[in-house]
This record gives C-alpha cells, sequence and structure tokens, in this order.
C-alpha cells in the first residue's frame, strides 16, 4: 500500500509512514490492525464514539438511507429525517435550547455559533457588540474562527493574524492548587472574574458573546473549578453578553447526563455538538439555540432568508439517519447517563497512577480522565508520545496532547476494561521513565 499521497491530519507524518498504525474493522468495545491484532478503544475514536463500534440500529439506518435517498438541498427544501433529529435531539438538551442549526462537524458548529452570536445583536439593533471572548488553552476547532477564539498556541501561530477583535481570559488550570484533585477542584471559580478585567478593558457593551468548553477537551481534560460556570452565566447576564458552551466532547452523555450544561446546572445561550450526535460514523454538527435567539431574527417579509448562514451538506440525509439510530441506541440502553454509574470506578483506577514516576497530575470528571506527565527537558511531548505508542503495543489506544494522556472510553465500557486501559497505561508510564 502507498502511503505517499495522504497528508494526515494532526499527525507527525513522517513517524506514521516509517512505522504505520492501520485499523481494518472495528466492533464494540476495539478495533483491529490491518494484521489482526486487537486494540482496546480507550478514547472512543477520537471522542465521538460513544456508544462504540459497528452499532446495529446505526449501521442499519445509514444502510437503509443510502438507498433511499442519498442527498436532498438543505437551502429552501427539506427532508423528514432532518426534522425528526432536531426534535429528538432539542428533547435531550437543557431546558428552553429548543432550536438546532445542522452542520457537518464540531469546527463548523463553532463558526456557525459566533457568527449567529453576532448576527443576533445585529438584528436586535446592538451591531457594535461583534468583540469574541475565548480562554487560553480553549479549543474551538480549527477554522479561523475556532483558531481565534481558542487558546492553543500551536494552533495559532503559523496562521497570521487570525480574526480581530478577540480576547481571551485566563484557563483554569492551576496545578498548585488543584493537583490530583478527584472530579471538580476547588479552587479557581474567582477565575471566571477575568471576564470583568475583559469588559472594563473592552467595553462589554461591545462584547457579543463569550465561549468556553465546559471541561477543556483536547487542551488536556481541565475541569470547571466549582462555581466558576455559574460565574461566568452571571457576568455574561449582567453585560447582555452570550454565552456560548462548546459541547463537542462532552456531549452526549460524557459527563453523565446528555450534556455538561445539565451536570453542571449551567444552561448556556448556544451550545455546539458534534462527534457523539451520530457516535461519529457520518461527520455531523450543531447549534442549539434558545428559542429567544431564534425568535430575532424571524423578522421581515416571510419570504426573505432570515439567516445568511449554512452548508451544503446540512442536515445530509445520511448523517441524519445516523443521528436517529445513535440517538435510540443511547435511549434503549441508558448510555446518557451511564457515565454517573461509572464514574466512581474509573476515578479511583485512573488515579491509582499517581506516584508513579513523572506523573504531576491526574484529572477525572464522568467518563473523562487526564494524566499529566513531567515533560522530558528540550524535549516536550516526547514522553507522552512514547507512552501512545507503548500502549498501542500492548493493545490499547489512548490519546496524546502535549505531554497528557486523555482517556475517553466508550459509554458502553465495562470495568474489566477500565482496568485493562489503566493497567496497560500505567505499564507504559513505568517504562517510559
Amino acid at each position: 500500500m502507498k502511503l505517499d499521497a495522504f497528508w494526515m491530519p494532526f499527525t507527525a507524518n513522517r513517524q506514521f509512514k516509517k512505522a504505520p498504525r492501520l485499523f481494518a474493522r472495528s466492533s464494540g468495545m476495539h478495533y483491529w490492525t490491518a494484521e489482526g491484532k486487537q486494540v482496546l478503544d480507550g478514547v472512543a475514536g477520537l471522542w465521538c464514539v460513544n456508544a462504540g463500534h459497528g452499532r446495529p440500529k446505526i449501521v442499519k439506518a445509514i444502510q437503509e438511507q443510502a438507498a433511499e435517498m442519498d442527498y436532498a438541498p438543505p437551502f429552501q427544501m427539506g427532508h423528514p429525517k432532518a426534522f425528526e433529529l432536531a426534535e429528538a435531539a432539542v428533547a435531550l438538551a437543557p431546558a428552553g435550547m429548543n432550536k438546532l442549526f445542522f452542520t457537518n462537524s464540531g469546527s463548523e458548529a463553532v463558526e456557525t455559533a459566533l457568527k449567529m452570536a453576532i448576527a443576533y445583536h445585529r438584528v436586535r439593533g446592538e451591531g457594535q457588540r461583534t468583540r469574541l471572548i475565548g480562554r487560553e488553552r480553549g479549543y474551538h476547532g480549527v477554522n479561523f474562527g475556532g483558531i481565534s477564539v481558542g487558546g492553543l498556541v500551536a494552533n495559532r501561530k503559523m496562521f497570521g493574524t487570525l480574526l480581530a477583535g478577540v480576547d481571551h481570559i485566563r484557563h483554569t488550570h492551576d496545578l498548585a492548587r488543584n493537583a490530583f484533585t478527584v472530579g471538580q477542584p476547588e479552587h479557581g471559580a474567582e477565575l471566571a472574574d477575568d471576564l470583568e478585567r475583559l469588559c472594563l478593558l473592552h467595553d462589554p457593551s461591545t462584547i457579543a458573546a463569550v465561549i468556553v468548553e465546559p471541561i477543556a477537551g483536547s487542551a488536556g481534560v481541565f475541569l470547571p473549578p466549582k462555581g466558576y460556570l455559574q460565574r461566568l452565566r452571571e457576568i455574561c447576564d449582567k453585560h447582555g453578553i452570550l454565552l456560548i458552551f462548546d459541547e463537542v466532547i462532552t456531549g452526549f452523555g460524557r459527563t453523565g447526563q446528555p450534556f455538561a450544561a445539565q451536570t453542571f446546572s449551567v444552561t448556556p445561550d448556544l451550545m455546539t455538538v458534534a462527534k457523539g450526535i451520530t457516535n461519529g460514523a457520518v461527520p455531523m454538527g450543531g447549534v442549539f439555540a434558545r428559542q429567544a435567539i431564534h425568535d430575532a431574527f424571524m423578522n421581515g417579509p416571510e419570504h426573505l432568508i432570515e439567516f445568511f448562514h449554512g452548508y451544503t451538506y446540512s442536515a445530509h440525509p445520511l448523517a441524519c439517519a445516523a443521528g436517529l439510530g445513535t440517538l435510540a441506541t443511547y435511549a434503549e440502553e441508558g448510555l446518557l447517563t451511564r457515565a454517573a454509574t461509572l464514574q466512581g470506578y474509573f476515578a479511583d483506577a485512573v488515579h491509582s497512577l499517581k506516584g508513579l514516576p513523572n506523573v504531576i497530575d491526574i484529572r477525572n470528571f464522568g467518563l473523562v480522565a487526564g494524566i499529566e506527565l513531567q515533560p522530558i527537558a528540550g524535549e516536550p511531548a516526547k514522553r507522552a508520545f512514547n507512552i501512545f505508542l507503548d500502549c498501542y503495543d500492548k493493545g490499547v489506544l489512548v490519546r496524546t496532547t502535549g505531554d497528557i494522556v486523555a482517556l475517553s472510553p466508550p459509554l458502553i465500557v465495562e470495568r474489566a476494561q477500565i482496568d485493562q486501559i489503566v493497567d496497560t497505561l500505567k505499564g507504559a508510564i513505568q517504562r517510559a521513565a
């Protein structure tokens, strides 16, 4: 097999092509390589295969839809499954978030939410609200809007000046006070007050929206300190700023409820989703919106387009079919709340790694965890990458971001499989020392 033509995303291409890691099939909790080796999936594909691989209802839904209708235009036209999926999804969303705009990825969902926020203020007569506030070490996809409000240096440094009118509040990563906390950290709610500093700097009447991940996943599993999200909500309400939650990773059961907004009892104005909405089977994303935001656009002559935005593949029939099959699978097996029943066992397992060489922090919530490692001097990210390769060689897939190992197994994971993931990681950490 030739490997030259494919320029791989977020991959060390030269290293990979010297020693390729190729998956050939998947089922349940496992992948199988092209050579037939079984690999336990410790990261739900890429935070997305929440119901496990090859689920029958999802497979059947996609097959039947492909045979019935492959594509329908989403502009000025529709198809039944788009409306069915939207109704089913908003029934799971936080109260009042009863509108859903479909996209094709989390990155597109973020772009949509940012545009929606700015346009919302304009149609309300506050067109001066164009400024966007993100957070340091935040990840909001890889399009220009997303990397502008995002706060990961590696995602930003190569791409020029990005969007104007964007600023960032401080991140919540605080090793000195919160290392090895089980669940939400006790310290750091006051970090939300950094938003007040930016309001003073820019004048809050110029700020359209603040976007944060309830749990920052791709940066390394950074949890919201107790009271932090509530404080952000209060400040946004005080100044008329929209609050956007990026739930591309936390959505659809990762935290023990359908959405982290429900887990942490804070309802945003807009909420981006992707990944788990179709179990990763067909690309799809979306933005949940409060009724009032939608209704602000519903003015003027009825024959005119209210919001000039959308994608050729918005509400693609195959994606909608996959979404309906996914939500049905979640419902039948109670998967959207299963993380709550396993999080105690999962927490005990991952925190058993405390005390191993070079482990400087462990963070967890629901069925997600981050194990932070001391970097090798002069070689950042190498220790974690070596552990990733070691785990793969031993039959377990983990994910790394910098010198942090992230775990987010499918919601169908059993306790014995949690043990296998953690035991394999323990050995790899010991060997990496």
